[in-house]
């Protein structure tokens, strides 16, 4: 396959009315699985069609605040057959956002995927009385069957707020790190950051320089060393793979910690921003308070506290099961048990340990590539 970058794809145009490959979200996952694709021989919007509901490339990273960065090196962040750009490290820390969203439209246009968006799939069903079994997806500007469907949309659009008492009370601001955007909205307010991840710290990082801020977790911060980043994660990861297929305990990156030593991270450390304390047991109409009668007062509440798959299209063909998963396996690991037309990837570990990542999403991207083309 050539390096040659190609013209960006016109995708203006409409979608086919039937593909034999639908991939739903043109983000990394869907971008990785579609260089397998055309890899194997198949024609970008002809013998599988990429459907994004975003009105430009990137996924989900455009969305997400602007000092974001990832957790490796370029060279450790790349997709399957072209490395991301090199960034300065040494100068400037990680790749931030803007290189990501740069990356990957580059990376769409370099293998000429042929997006269609903004088309939004809002659901996939079953064509009734068909002898060829194919899929129905529809949306909002959309119609179009397929013999095989590739759910990539990740988990972005589902944040997960959790339930306090007091809630709807509280007189001030609540966002969820999802809606978080940059620290000068904040400027001279009493924040409390919720989470123990690592999206709180790195917003817990970036508030507590321009405002007052209270950080709790529900259990005590686990940080790696200083000298740990993705790629040794990636590695726990991949360790824990092999161990399990040999039938051996292994605790994954589970094993080393929560929170990856980003220079912003340690630059709250040094300042002493990342003292957490324990979580609160309701919200006040001004603030939060702790079982113990404890209070505080704050003017803005960020829930850094994760997200759900993104899998709302999927509900008509009825596939969670009693504890609402839809449960995966087969030889790609992302095949859906109770629907072979169908599979999810880069929703988590549950669809390939390390998925959701740039760097892990391909293994599975090009497994799932030969499950679905016999290849």
């Amino acid at each position: 396959m050539t390096d040659q970058v190609e013209p960006s794809p016109d995708t203006t145009s409409e979608p086919p009315a039937h593909v034999p490959i639908a991939i739903i979200g043109g983000g990394q996952s869907g971008l990785a699985t579609g260089f397998y694709l055309r890899r194997a021989g198949l024609t970008p919007g002809e013998d599988f069609a990429i459907l994004d509901a975003a009105e430009s490339p990137g996924g989900a990273w455009p969305r997400m605040w602007e000092g974001l960065r990832t957790f490796s090196p370029s060279s450790s962040s790349s997709l399957p057959g072209w490395m991301m750009p090199s960034w300065d490290e040494s100068e400037h820390g990680y790749p931030p956002r803007a290189h990501v969203v740069d990356y990957l439209t580059r990376y769409e246009q370099r293998y000429d995927l042929k997006v269609f968006r903004p088309r939004r799939v809002t659901a996939v069903r079953t064509q009734d009385q068909d002898p060829q079994g194919r899929l129905v997806l529809t949306g909002e500007n959309l119609s179009m069957t397929a013999q095989t469907v590739i759910s990539t949309t990740g988990t972005w659009e589902r944040p997960f707020w959790p339930v306090y008492p007091g809630m709807r009370g509280f007189s001030g601001r609540q966002l969820h790190a999802a809606d978080y955007v940059h620290p000068r909205d904040f400027e001279g307010r009493r924040v409390i950051v919720v989470g123990g991840g690592n999206s709180a710290a790195q917003i817990l990082a970036e508030v507590s320089s321009v405002a007052e801020t209270t950080w709790v977790c529900s259990r005590p911060p686990r940080f790696l060393p200083d000298d740990v980043d993705g790629r040794a994660l990636f590695a726990a990861a991949t360790a824990r793979i092999r161990a399990l297929e040999q039938g051996r305990e292994h605790a994954g990156v589970a094993g080393l910690g929560d929170i990856v030593m980003i220079p912003s991270v340690r630059e709250a450390r040094d300042r002493g921003a990342l003292r957490a304390s324990p979580m609160f047991t309701r919200l006040t109409p001004s603030g939060v308070a702790w079982e113990n009668g404890d209070a505080q007062d704050a003017d803005v509440i960020i829930w850094c506290t994760g997200f759900r798959p993104a899998l709302h299209h999927l509900q008509p063909l009825g596939l969670r099961d009693a504890h609402g998963h839809v449960p995966v396996g087969g030889p790609s690991k992302t095949q859906v048990i109770g629907d072979p037309r169908l599979y999810l990837l880069g929703y988590g570990d549950w669809t390939g340990t390390a998925s959701a990542t740039l760097v892990g999403v391909g293994p599975f991207a090009k497994a799932t590539a030969r499950a679905v083309t016999g290849t």
